[in-house]
């Protein structure tokens, strides 16, 4: 697993997790709902890639 990918699944988790606790989200959809909120951080992890500045960037 690649550096965004560990990215994006730990800030996948801690925003399910908040969703719980808030109760947006029930612990009952919970895999309904982890694998969209993983694919929307990866996608903007990807997306913004190109707008850090270059010693910001993360290079595999």
């Amino acid at each position: 697993m690649d550096k965004d990918s560990k990215e994006a699944l730990q800030v996948a988790k801690e925003l399910t997790a908040k969703f719980i606790e808030t109760r947006t989200v029930s612990p009952g959809n919970f895999a309904e709902i982890f694998p969209v909120v993983f694919r929307v951080v990866a996608a903007t992890i990807r997306e913004n890639q190109d707008n850090l500045p270059s010693e910001r960037r993360y290079v595999d």
